[in-house]
């Protein structure tokens, strides 16, 4: 039984306007309502604006945007809360539209990958289900983020 639950983790899919996001549980801190605002005028496309969460201001990120797409703000919007894996005190979290709620899956070391073009801050495509969810890469959005003076 111990040797199973070393084999699996849990990952959420998150929908995206034109993709599917593929994380691991821990990598969510939490799912907040989408909040309407203001966009940010001077900052790069792929920056929407500042969001507020537990007394915190988070960069909000479209993913997107940030690939070379179009920002999506649909009916279904909502916030995903990602735990940042630098470090570092100034970004300890971002902020990601996605547009509706994250699917779970337990996932196993049998995923299978797929040749899709893929986007600089995307690692790799697999197949979960009848889905194709790519991977993020979460150090090289942190990277975005702070190289832009937006953390």
């Amino acid at each position: 039984m111990h040797e199973n639950r070393a084999n699996s983790l849990t990952g959420l899919m998150l929908p995206l306007a034109d993709r599917y996001l593929l994380l691991p549980n821990v990598a969510v801190a939490e799912l907040i309502d989408f909040q309407r605002g203001e966009p940010a005028s001077d900052a790069p496309p792929w920056y929407l604006r500042q969001v507020t969460w537990r007394d915190r201001q988070l960069p909000l990120i479209s993913f997107e945007a940030a690939c070379g797409g179009a920002i999506s703000v649909g009916e279904r919007a909502r916030i995903v809360v990602l735990n940042t894996l630098g470090g570092r005190p100034e970004l300890r979290f971002i902020a990601l539209v996605i547009q509706g709620i994250p699917r779970s899956y337990k996932l196993d070391s049998q995923l299978s990958f797929v040749d899709v073009p893929l986007c600089g801050l995307e690692k790799a495509a697999v197949q979960v289900g009848d889905l194709v969810a790519k991977i993020p890469d979460l150090p090289g959005l942190e990277r975005l983020v702070l190289a832009s003076g937006l953390a």
